[in-house]
C-alpha cells in the first residue's frame, strides 16, 4: 500500500492538544461575554444555497467562495455569519423577538490567498441586534462596549476600536463629485491603511476624480481631528449630516457604556468593503500590532435581509476574527503560562489489579465535579506518573490493594508532591477547592 504523506492544507489551522485547550479557553470566554450582555446563542449551516450567499455579497465575495455543485445544487461554503443571518431571521421573522440579539461562533471559509495571520478556514464571533422595522442607534453605541469587554475578558488591554459612519463618506463623496464611482471610490479608500496614500491618490484619478478632488478626500479622511472636519463641512449635504449626527449619538453614550476614551477613537478612513454595511463601522486593532490588522469589525446594515423578505429588518453588529486573533497571540508568546491545558483535574492510577476499584473511584470523583481519567494501561507506576506529569494534570488519585480494603484513596498533588489519605468523596472536595481560579487566556502585563 502506497504511503500518502499526512499534510494540512495551506490557511487551515490544526493545533495540539494544549494550544487547543487555549483556543477553547479563548472561545469559551467571549461566550461568557456574550451572554453576558444578553445575547442568545444560534448556529447555522456550513453549507448553502449559492444563491443565498450572494444575493447580496457580491463584488470581491465572489471570488474569495468556496462554490461546488452537488448534482443540480449550486452549493457554497459560508463567508460569514452575518448573510446566513440574514436568511435566518427572514426564515423565522414570526418565531423570533424582536429585537433579536444573537450570538454565534463559528467556521468561515474565504479562497483568498493565505499568509501571515490570514487562514483560509477560520472562527468568527459575532453579535448581531437586528430590528423589526427600525433600530435604535443606541445599539450602534453598544458594539464598541462588547468589543471593550470581550478583549478584556482575555486580558487584552491594549487596542483602539475605530469608528465612522458610511453616511459620512457618501456624503463626501457626494460633495466632491464622485458619482458613479462611488462604490469603487469607497473600496478604494477602504486600502487606504494597506497600500499608502499616494497609491490611493493614483486610484482614485483613475477613478475620474481630479487629482485636487482627490486631494481633498484624503485631506479630510486624514485630518487630526475628525469631528471638527466634519462640523465644518455640516449643512453642504443631507447624507453627510445623517451621518454626522448618528456618529455624535454614538460617540456621546461611549462613556457611560464603560469604554475609556483610551480605547476608541473616530477615524474617517474607516469604510468597510463590505457592500451591506449602511452606517456605522467599526474596526478594531491591537496597538502592539497594528500590521495584523483588524481582528474585530463589523457595522450598521438597514436592509441586509432585503433580498429575502420585504419586511425591513435593519441591524448592527460585530465580529472578531479568534483564529486571527489565537495565531497572533500564540505566535507573540502572549497566551497566559497558568492556563490549564490538561485534559483532566485527575489521573487514577491502579497499582496492581485494582481497576474495579479504580474505575469506580472515578466515578465517584466526577459526580463531585471533578474532571477525571482512568490510568487502565498496563505499565509500570513510574510510567503511569510521567503519563500524567506530560499532560500537566494537577493530581494523581492512587489506588492500590490498602486503599481498596480502607475504602479510601491516595491523593497526590503533583504540582506540590504533598500526599493525604481519604475518602473519594473527600478527594473530589480538595480537588475543588485547591484548583486555581480560571485565569485569563492573555498575559494580561503584555498586552
Amino acid at each position: 500500500m502506497e504511503r500518502i504523506k499526512p499534510r494540512t492544507l495551506s490557511g487551515f489551522m490544526e493545533l495540539l492538544p494544549a494550544s487547543q485547550a487555549q483556543m477553547n479557553a479563548v472561545l469559551d470566554a467571549l461566550r461568557r461575554t456574550y451572554e453576558l450582555y444578553g445575547f442568545t446563542a444560534i448556529d447555522t449551516p456550513a453549507v448553502e444555497s449559492a444563491q443565498i450567499l450572494l444575493a447580496k455579497g457580491g463584488g470581491e465575495t465572489e471570488k474569495q467562495i468556496y462554490r461546488f455543485t452537488k448534482g443540480d445544487s449550486d452549493l457554497a461554503l459560508r463567508f460569514d455569519l452575518t448573510v446566513p443571518l440574514a436568511k435566518y431571521v427572514a426564515m423565522n421573522y414570526g418565531q423570533l423577538t424582536f429585537p433579536f440579539r444573537r450570538y454565534q461562533i463559528g467556521k468561515v471559509y474565504r479562497g483568498e490567498r493565505a499568509q501571515r495571520g490570514r487562514f483560509r478556514e477560520f472562527y468568527q464571533a459575532d453579535i448581531d441586534v437586528i430590528g423589526d422595522g427600525e433600530l435604535d442607534i443606541a445599539n450602534d453605541a453598544e458594539m464598541p462596549a462588547v468589543i471593550c469587554q470581550a478583549l478584556r475578558s482575555l486580558g487584552i488591554r491594549r487596542f483602539c476600536i475605530r469608528i465612522n459612519n458610511r453616511k459620512i463618506l457618501n456624503g463626501l463623496f457626494a460633495l466632491l463629485g464622485v458619482g458613479e464611482q462611488a462604490a469603487a471610490v469607497l473600496g478604494t479608500v477602504d486600502k487606504l491603511e494597506k497600500i499608502g496614500r499616494e497609491k490611493v491618490a493614483a486610484i482614485l484619478t483613475e477613478l475620474g476624480m481630479t487629482p485636487e478632488k482627490a486631494a481633498e478626500l484624503l485631506d479630510i479622511l486624514a485630518s487630526g481631528d475628525p469631528m471638527a472636519t466634519l462640523e465644518a463641512l455640516a449643512g453642504k449635504n443631507e447624507t453627510l449630516d445623517a451621518g454626522l449626527a448618528e456618529l455624535k449619538a454614538v460617540t456621546a453614550l461611549l462613556p457611560g457604556l464603560g469604554v475609556p476614551d483610551e480605547a476608541w477613537r473616530v477615524d474617517l478612513t474607516i469604510a468597510r468593503g463590505l457592500d451591506y454595511y449602511t452606517g456605522t463601522v467599526y474596526e478594531t486593532q491591537l496597538l502592539d500590532h497594528p500590521e495584523v490588522g483588524s481582528i474585530c469589525s463589523g457595522g450598521r446594515y438597514d436592509d441586509l435581509a432585503g433580498y429575502y423578505t420585504d419586511k425591513k429588518l435593519p441591524g448592527v453588529g460585530l465580529s472578531i476574527g479568534v483564529t486571527r486573533l489565537f495565531y497572533i497571540l500564540q505566535e507573540q508568546g502572549l497566551l497566559s503560562d497558568e492556563l490549564p491545558t490538561a485534559p483532566c483535574d485527575a489521573l487514577v492510577i491502579p497499582l496492581g489489579e485494582e481497576l474495579d476499584y479504580a474505575v469506580r473511584c472515578a466515578a465517584a470523583l466526577r459526580a463531585g465535579g471533578v474532571r477525571t481519567q482512568v490510568y487502565t494501561e498496563k505499565k509500570k507506576t513510574k510510567a503511569k506518573f510521567a503519563y500524567a506529569d506530560k499532560l500537566a494534570v494537577p493530581y494523581a488519585v492512587v489506588v492500590g490493594e490498602s486503599e481498596r480494603e480502607a475504602g479510601t484513596v491516595g491523593l497526590k498533588d503533583l504540582r506540590s508532591g504533598g500526599q493525604v489519605t481519604v475518602s473519594c468523596q473527600e478527594a473530589a472536595a480538595l480537588i475543588r477547592e485547591n484548583l486555581k481560579e480560571p485565569v485569563k487566556p492573555v498575559k494580561e502585563n503584555e498586552t
